[in-house]
């Protein structure tokens, strides 16, 4: 019960900010005090964002940019979930990668654009390369984090009747990994959506929403279209973020975060 009237005031406090922030936006353009060519006012560009729903170019270029991102997130997780077992499980594996690791990880994915560009192209491949390499590290690291924090005690007693090191990582440690792990896809998640937007926007040309974003900015007075098309883009990560919150809360209810909330309701 008390999860649910927090969840309903989180919901309206977020509904009051974006109305303040729509409302300040408004007056703002509206008053003059900037060119409304820089900046339309804020009905306009959402009026617009509701018009390109019915734009079925825009939604083609939607689906491609969503689909990029759902390659790369997956493939991302297909490579750091078992490399960050690996790596949290065998210490020699750990500590021989650790150098490499640390000097791949600070690497910035955006400045590694005009390369993957030149490799492979500036279509699908290279989105889904970037979003791949730049979603691996929040999963990698919070997998290993997981593995450090599972119950020693359960491996323990796992061990003392007979049970190998598979059967006490598969019964044990990637159980009680999986929140961890949840919680590192939902963070790439949104960085795998900046990347896939973003490496659009340079490429200038293709389909995608940042082709769209970026075709506007070129256009005479086109800075309408270009704040539609970032409604869009905060949109979508909104939904991304909210279902995959939603997931985490009814797949791991267990999770420290969710045994004081129900403690506290039980206590009320």
């Amino acid at each position: 019960m008390l999860r649910r009237v927090r969840g309903r005031q989180e919901l309206w406090l977020g509904v009051l900010g974006v109305l303040l922030a729509f409302g300040v936006c408004e007056a703002v353009s509206r008053a003059g005090l900037v060119r409304r060519s820089y900046l339309p006012p804020a009905s306009e560009v959402l009026t617009r964002a509701v018009e390109l729903a019915g734009d079925q170019v825009f939604l083609d270029g939607i689906l491609a940019t969503l689909r990029a991102w759902a390659l790369g997130l997956g493939l991302a997780c297909a490579v750091a979930v078992p490399l960050g077992l690996l790596l949290g499980s065998v210490p020699v594996v750990d500590a021989a990668t650790r150098a490499i690791v640390e000097f791949l990880r600070p690497l910035p994915s955006v400045a590694l654009i005009p390369l993957v560009s030149l490799l492979l192209g500036s279509g699908t491949e290279t989105k889904v390369a970037l979003i791949t390499y730049a979603c691996v590290w929040p999963i990698l690291f919070n997998t290993v984090y997981g593995l450090g924090e599972t119950d020693p005690l359960a491996k323990d007693t796992l061990r003392a009747f007979g049970f190998g090191r598979l059967a006490v990582l598969l019964r044990v440690e990637l159980p009680g990994t999986a929140p961890f792990i949840a919680a590192g896809i939902r963070i790439s998640a949104a960085v795998a959506l900046v990347l896939a937007v973003a490496t659009e926007i340079l490429a200038g040309f293709g389909e995608g929403l940042g082709i769209f974003i970026a075709q506007a900015g070129l256009a005479t007075d086109g800075n309408r279209d270009v704040l539609a098309g970032v409604v869009w883009a905060g949109t979508l990560g909104l939904v991304i973020n909210g279902v995959l919150v939603g997931a985490e809360r009814r797949l791991f209810p267990w999770t420290p975060e969710q045994r004081a909330a129900a403690e506290q309701g039980a206590r009320g």
